[in-house]
């Protein structure tokens, strides 16, 4: 059983027990409860239902298992021949969800 999820723009495809990252907007700490209402598409025994635009009755519940950091990204700065240079970072802040259950 999967289900398509919408969350900050981005359709997000989730299974049950699956992790994943998402945009760090959430003041929740870990083991708190989160709650998708924004889905879109369920497909489970019972078939695929598809939502206009979202599918009435259907939640995602997950979990929240923490912060973590991505990757970093490296950002550099360059005019030639100005004897000008500058090289800076950035590590983006997501929040590490567990999906625990689709309700259809």
């Amino acid at each position: 059983m999967y289900a398509i999820i919408q969350e900050d723009g981005k359709q997000i495809k989730v299974e049950q027990g699956q992790e994943l990252r998402i945009d760090f907007r959430f003041e929740a700490s870990a083991g708190d409860a989160l709650t998708f209402d924004n889905v879109l598409l369920v497909s489970g025994e019972d078939g695929v239902k598809i939502g206009k635009p979202t599918v009435d009755g259907a939640s995602v519940k997950a979990e929240v298992v923490g912060v973590v950091q991505g990757e970093k990204l490296t950002i550099q700065k360059f005019r030639r021949r100005k004897n000008s240079k500058r090289k800076t970072g950035h590590r983006q802040l997501y929040t590490k969800v567990k999906i625990n259950e689709i309700v259809a």
